[in-house]
């Protein structure tokens, strides 16, 4: 295996590697991306934030299939699939507390929060084709984004170029999987529309891992004259997908791809029908105004309903999470002799109003009541932010944030009960970070920046009969910085971070004798860790057959351990963290050739990873390798049809991805897909 992985990092060292051939443009430097993370709108070597940008020439790179591989092969972030649409995300190590789904990570859809008052995010309620870019903040975003400890993610959804079309994709693969996507583009200059619709379906890789998703969405952007842009946004999603369980060491070696069999009194995955069921409609005004020159807003308002049921080893659960929120940015900016003042300042609230009841779970049916209750939980933050540029290539940008959430438990099922009611205030949290060139075309940047983290809906009432009353909010440093460079006129891109991170009341999962979550704070820990990034852009003379390319390298080194933490009578104190690989690389390439032929290609490897506190078990290290082929059937004045091909993990690597970390009866194994093939084609109209 490694002999192979050797002749795959050279292959992709030298072979051609194709973007999409609509996304030819995109093959600029990346010193020229502008980044709007923390309102800044500046090229990324001045930027006073370490912020990844996975533009739509990386998302083209991999399958239409999922964002996972893109989000991995970028540093300091890793995207978990335990089956078939179950995503996790970790960013810097954001994993203890997360069993499944996104948490402790703000996401934002098109400046709309994402992220429910209760601090999860159904990632997976939107699409591929919802998302044409991402920005990643590493690190406490307190200065803009509110309470939260493990990142911030800004997802983009930008309409088409061309007002008037229509676009279908269509891609099948490996274990019964079909991606569709239909997408309707209309307007005019003062007024643009888009409607899609996309389906995914898959049996899936292991045992009782089907999937069905459906998801149609609209997007608007009117303009009633040079001041104002209203955005509209809505989005429906019907997802379900079956949840197999986690293996022990030895079923996981001798038949991965099982789900988890019955033990002792639980059932097995097939008896409990474990799955989710899952729907969400989310509907969301953006207003932009600008009053001068020097001065704007932006003001989103949205509404969200989520009902979601799911069936488990235990017990049977069925949620109702209505909710709202509103978030306002004013900018201000006044350019002076040799610099400019940048003020941003405003608010962020959220009001849920959820309902969870579980039951027991009769072959997937629910039985008798356990427990309901009603959670009426709020969130709300205001910012402030001032980014100062002098003379002699100085920047400086300093935030603060003042978070505050509450939560109030109902259980009915109780007569007589006494509502439960927690609420958590924070102390300011600042951010102060800054800038300075050194010479022509390399920038050092340093930041400071604390951040606070409220325990979770999900984490006060995790599914058991007991409300955890005690679990206390993360308080996390965070010092960093880096230097960012480019060479060889602007061909070569290089950056390099530093970071020490400091977490106290640190929340970690634990699973009850019956594989049941609860919560508990976990000490303190320490995450020390250094990123490499490197991107080189190359371009071919007209008369040849190469257009141009990309070769890029990423690197994470990560000594993340627990310093001081004891659970009865055992001590973890310097342990390292569950969850998290002490090392991983990834090398992508991209090339576009004349006459619309393309290859992309990557090479990902993860080091080992704890799964226990204990250190006692661990998920081996694997090195995956991927190829992605891109042919222009045809193409004129009102069409275009683009033949797709590729193939994930090459050499069949048998790995786990999204483990269950501190599993009861040590089953923390979830095999992830072997060898993956999917073929497509991609057409588009114009008027």
């Amino acid at each position: 295996m490694k002999k192979f992985a050797g002749i795959a990092i050279l292959l992709l060292c030298f072979s051609p590697v194709f973007s999409q051939q609509e996304e030819q443009d995109s093959v600029i430097s990346l010193s020229k991306v502008i980044i709007t993370a923390f309102g800044q709108n500046r090229y990324i070597p001045e930027a006073t934030a370490s912020v990844n940008v996975i533009d739509r020439r990386a998302l083209a790179r991999y399958s239409n299939i999922s964002i996972l591989q893109a989000l991995n092969n970028t540093a300091g972030v890793r995207m978990e699939e335990r089956s078939p649409g179950s995503y996790r995300i970790n960013i810097r190590g954001g994993t203890l507390r997360s069993t499944f789904g996104v948490r402790n990570t703000k996401v934002y859809w098109n400046d709309l929060p994402l992220t429910d008052p209760g601090g999860n995010t159904y990632l997976n309620q939107l699409s591929y084709y919802n998302i044409s870019s991402l920005e990643i903040i590493k690190g406490p975003g307190s200065s803009l984004y509110g309470a939260g400890s493990g990142g911030v993610i800004l997802l983009n959804s930008d309409l088409e170029k061309d007002i008037n079309s229509i676009n279908a994709v269509i891609v099948s693969g490996s274990y019964g999987t079909t991606n569709f996507d239909l997408s309707v583009n209309g307007g005019s200059g003062s007024g643009q529309h888009k409607l899609d619709y996309a389906h995914q379906n898959s049996d899936g890789y292991r045992d009782h891992t089907k999937m069905r998703r459906d998801i149609i969405s609209y997007q608007s952007s009117l303009r009633s004259n040079e001041k104002a842009e209203t955005k509209i946004m809505l989005s429906y999603g019907d997802l379900y997908y079956q949840t197999p369980g986690g293996l022990t060491k030895k079923e996981y070696d001798s038949a991965a791809r099982m789900a988890r069999p019955r033990a002792g009194t639980l059932p097995s995955a097939d008896q409990a029908k474990a799955a989710i069921f899952q729907k969400t409609f989310l509907a969301g005004i953006i207003q932009k105004y600008k009053f001068s020159p020097n001065f704007s807003n932006t003001t989103s308002v949205y509404g969200a309903f989520t009902i979601f049921k799911n069936p488990t080893f235990r017990v049977y659960e069925k949620r109702v999470e209505p909710h709202m929120g509103a978030r306002t940015v004013f900018q201000w900016k006044k350019n002076f002799n040799g610099g400019s003042l940048q003020l941003n300042f405003g608010a962020e609230g959220q009001r849920g109003f959820f309902n969870t009841k579980t039951y027991t779970n009769i072959n997937g049916m629910p039985g008798s009541l356990q427990t309901d209750d009603d959670l009426d939980n709020w969130t709300w933050f205001v910012f402030t932010q001032a980014e100062l540029k002098i003379r002699n290539d100085w920047n400086f940008t300093a935030g603060l944030s003042s978070n505050s959430s509450s939560i109030r438990i109902t259980r009915l099922s109780v007569s007589n009960f006494q509502p439960i009611k927690r609420t958590f205030n924070n102390v300011w949290t600042p951010r102060i970070a800054g800038t300075k060139k050194l010479f022509r075309s390399s920038w050092i940047y340093a930041s400071y920046s604390k951040g606070f983290s409220a325990p979770m809906v999900s984490e006060l009432l995790p599914g058991t009969v007991a409300i955890n009353t005690s679990l206390q909010p993360e308080e996390s440093t965070n010092l960093e910085g880096g230097l960012r460079a480019n060479f060889f006129k602007e061909h070569l891109f290089v950056e390099y971070t530093h970071f020490n991170y400091q977490l106290k009341n640190t929340i970690v999962v634990r699973k009850d004798a019956v594989n049941g979550d609860y919560y508990t704070n976990a000490g303190s820990t320490e995450q020390i860790g250094n990123e490499v990034q490197l991107s080189y852009r190359f371009k071919n003379k007209a008369a040849g057959f190469l257009d141009n390319g990309r070769l890029e390298f990423s690197l994470t080194q990560y000594n993340f351990h627990y310093r001081q933490f004891k659970q009865g009578n055992t001590d973890y104190s310097g342990k390292k963290l569950p969850g998290i690989a002490p090392l991983s690389v990834s090398v992508n390439s991209d090339l576009s050739f004349k006459h619309g032929i393309g290859f992309n290609a990557y090479y990902f490897k993860s080091g080992s990873i704890q799964l226990n506190d204990a250190n006692s078990f661990s998920a081996p290290a694997y090195d995956l390798v991927g190829f992605k082929f891109s042919y222009l059937l045809g193409k004129g004045r009102h069409y275009s049809i683009q033949a797709l091909a590729g193939i994930d993990n090459l050499f069949n690597t048998k790995y786990s991805l999204g483990n269950d970390i501190n599993a009861a009866g040590d089953r923390y194994y979830n095999v992830a897909s072997g060898r993956t093939w999917y073929a497509g084609f991609k057409v588009k109209a114009r008027k």
